[in-house]
């Protein structure tokens, strides 16, 4: 008697796949693998967190701490939101840094803002539980919310690449790692 094979289980999306689109901004300031995720909702607000492929979520490094103080006089923490229009909020550039991740190792890493706009909230989970950013980078383990100005929001994805071109530049750096 033979057996009808099992039809495969439908792929239901994800949460973020299903709200969010993907962009990625490689080699943040010049830092080879040094790349971030924005998560793009519908609303336009930006959620940054680090790709697949950034040196922390990589190679078993072990997150020591993360700081949210950029600077003596600028800490992300001190970011107060309030109101309708968002009063308070700390007004960022592309380049703008929102968090430092130190590791065990001794390597330090800045993330960066990757879009213009105002930031809404860190996540200060991940301060007291580094391990999330890596075990779940694009949801728990975000870094910020980002809520680009109105008249931006169409042009914040300029500089910033598609799902399929960031795999295409991976495929281009497991290329050339290959080969030297």
């Amino acid at each position: 008697m033979a057996t009808e094979p099992e039809a495969a289980e439908p792929v239901v999306p994800s949460l973020v796949d299903r709200y969010f689109t993907r962009w990625y901004k490689p080699d943040v300031k010049g830092k080879f693998c040094e790349d971030h995720c924005i998560l793009q909702h519908s609303n336009r607000i930006c959620v940054i967190t680090l790709a697949e492929s950034h040196p922390v979520l990589q190679s078993g490094k072990l997150i020591k701490s993360i700081s949210y103080q950029i600077s003596t006089n600028c800490s992300r923490l001190q970011n107060k939101v309030s109101g309708k229009f968002k009063r308070g909020a700390q007004f960022l550039t592309e380049l703008a840094p929102l968090c430092k991740i130190y590791c065990s190792d001794g390597e330090e890493y800045t993330v960066s803002s990757c879009v213009r706009g105002r930031l809404m909230e860190v996540n200060e989970n991940i301060l007291h539980k580094p391990s999330i950013l890596q075990e779940k980078p694009s949801t728990e383990g975000y870094i910020a919310v980002v809520l680009p100005k109105f008249e931006e929001s169409k042009s914040i994805t300029e500089g910033l690449l598609t799902q399929k071109q960031y795999e295409e530049v991976m495929v281009k750096r497991i290329n050339a790692t290959t080969m030297s």
